[in-house]
Parts: C-alpha cells; sequence; structure tokens
C-alpha cells in the first residue's frame, strides 16, 4: 500500500473520530448502534472507533438499564475527552481572575463583571434589531453563542417555550473561579430576549451542558 492511501486512510480514521467526539459533546451519551446511524456506518464500525478513543483516553463505556432485558452500553466523554474542545485559554484566565481577587479584592471582580455583562448587553442588543418575535430573537441569539464557541443549538416546546443549549462552554473555567460570570449571563438573556429565562442545566453543577428554558414574560 502506497504512503499515500495510508495517509488517507489514516485521515479518514481521524475524521471519523472527531465526529464522535463531536456527536458525544452534542448529544450526550450514545450506543454504538445510534452512532453508526448518525455518521452513515455500522454499529460495529462505531464501536470500534469508540474501543480505540477509549484506548486514548478521550471515551468510556458506562452499562445503562433500560426496561427489561440486558443493559445497555453507552460511550460518553471522559474529562481528556471534553478538553479537546476549545476553551478560551482557560487556565490563564481562571489564574488571572485569581489574582485579581487576591491583590484587589472582591469589589475588582465585580467591576469586571459588570463591564462584561454590559459590553454584552450592548452587542446582544444591537443584533436583536429588527427581531419582531421571541422565536426570532432566541434564534439569533443562538447563533451568536455558537459563533461564540458554545456550540448552542435552540428547539420550540410543545408549550410554546424555547430551549436553548449550549453543548460547550468556552469560559467553563472562569466561571468556576467566580460563578458571577454565570449570573450576569442570564440576566443578559432576559433582558435581550425580553423573556422569562430559567437555567435548568448547569455544567457547574455536574451536568453535560448547560440548558436554559425560555418563555414569554
Amino acid at each position: 500500500m502506497s504512503r499515500i492511501n495510508l495517509e488517507n486512510g489514516e485521515c479518514a480514521a481521524r475524521s471519523v473520530s472527531e465526529r464522535l467526539l463531536k456527536l458525544l459533546k452534542t448529544q450526550g451519551p450514545q450506543q454504538a448502534s445510534e452512532a453508526g446511524k448518525v455518521l452513515g456506518t455500522t454499529g460495529e464500525a462505531a464501536r470500534q472507533q469508540f474501543v480505540k478513543l477509549a484506548k486514548e483516553g478521550l471515551v468510556e463505556a458506562k452499562a445503562e438499564t433500560r426496561g427489561v432485558g440486558r443493559p445497555v452500553q453507552l460511550w460518553q466523554l471522559t474529562s481528556a475527552g471534553n478538553a479537546r474542545f476549545p476553551d478560551a485559554h482557560a487556565e490563564l484566565t481562571a489564574q488571572l481572575l485569581r489574582t485579581v481577587r487576591d491583590k484587589l479584592g472582591e469589589q475588582a471582580i465585580d467591576l469586571l463583571i459588570d463591564c462584561r455583562e454590559q459590553e454584552t448587553r450592548i452587542n446582544y442588543k444591537q443584533a436583536m434589531i429588527g427581531a419582531n418575535n421571541l422565536a426570532e430573537r432566541v434564534s439569533r441569539l443562538t447563533d451568536i453563542r455558537c459563533r461564540e464557541g458554545y456550540m448552542a443549538e435552540c428547539s420550540e416546546l410543545k408549550n410554546g417555550a424555547f430551549l436553548l443549549v449550549e453543548n460547550h462552554c468556552p469560559i467553563c473555567s472562569a466561571a468556576t473561579v467566580c460563578q458571577g460570570f454565570c449570573r450576569a449571563e442570564l440576566r443578559v438573556f432576559a433582558e435581550v430576549l425580553q423573556a422569562q429565562v430559567e437555567r435548568i442545566e448547569h455544567v457547574l453543577t455536574g451536568s453535560r451542558r448547560c440548558a436554559f428554558r425560555i418563555s414569554m414574560l
């Protein structure tokens, strides 16, 4: 086999692996059979890729009971797998925040959060110009958050409310040091969407993602 063919095979394998990692990041734990359908391949091919990723420490399998019968095997990201996604220079940001708090006090942290909140509010409000209903505003906010690295998705619920999901948090390390960022985020969402916003899943409390229920005031 030629070197070119070998390289093409390696690239294809990496591509499948990257798609599997993204699938777990955006959709949560998956059976190999489910992942195979999404990727347009067989469940066994997906399982083999999961096994390879597990050897690299990026995914792990867990058993889950679903009704009667044998438990199913679900694949999920490990901490190392989650770390493959961008985190906006997380450690540096967290270190700087800790330094500001230690040297300048909590008031300096509050000032930083307020400044960031004001800037975000201005930018988001600008993006909402011309959006005449909640559905359009949620859609525009989802697009903004995607561009900012949150891997955001939105959907309409049966009761007319909306669900905004963020599958990745690029400022997670900063928010861990100072949860004021998360509180400011909720205030901005509510104001620019002109809606009631409730966080129903939170990465900082152990959830896989952040999720928000959005409804009319």
